[in-house]
């Protein structure tokens, strides 16, 4: 078992055939991914070709991730939560100027990443929207979105199989509003 601490992330490959377990060990947080193909860190995890494809914007079991190449990255097996975000992006120093009025330092998923990333040649301008593992978006009538806390309690967890070569970033999510206001850590396995 892996552990990513309270607002901070890690980065990883992950093999064709494994499996990778994101875990909420406490509840109530959430997890950040993006996904890059290990051969052409070209093709990376697209939000849009995702919904597209498994027309919905709710992606859980029994969906596939797919990538801006309309390739199969990953495909989720199991999700004992059921509720995932592929709307919005990776917070960054801008949301917390812009969304929370603060202009002092606050970690966030967007450097989590690539800060983590960095070891496989992924700059900044390379992180996509992130796949919100755990993430409780709700939307109006009007398509007017807000973020509540997750649904998540405790152990619920996410599994995933590799449907190529990857590499992998994923966080434990420092936006306040994202994790009804507290930040706790993600687990994670990698399993053959």
């Amino acid at each position: 078992m892996q552990i990513i601490e309270k607002q901070s992330g890690e980065a990883f490959k992950l093999k064709k055939g494994q499996l990778l377990k994101v875990i909420d060990p406490q509840g109530k947080q959430v997890s950040d991914m993006v996904l890059f193909n290990t051969d052409d860190k070209r093709e990376k995890i697209s939000s849009g070709k995702t919904m597209d494809y498994e027309e919905s914007i709710l992606i859980s079991k029994a969906n596939y991730i797919w990538s801006n190449r309309s390739n199969k990255m990953m495909e989720i097996l199991e999700d004992t939560n059921g509720r995932n975000d592929f709307l919005l992006a990776p917070c960054s120093p801008e949301t917390f100027k812009i969304m929370y009025k603060n202009d002092k330092y606050h970690p966030s998923c967007f450097e989590n990443l690539y800060t983590n990333l960095e070891k496989f040649d992924i700059e900044p301008d390379d992180i996509p929207t992130a796949f919100n593992i755990f993430m409780n978006v709700q939307f109006d009538k009007y398509g007017k979105i807000s973020v509540k806390p997750p649904k998540t309690k405790a152990g619920d967890y996410i599994l995933f199989e590799a449907r190529m070569d990857l590499i992998v970033g994923l966080t434990a999510c420092s936006a306040e509003d994202s994790n009804g206001g507290s930040f706790k850590p993600i687990h994670y396995e990698i399993l053959d």
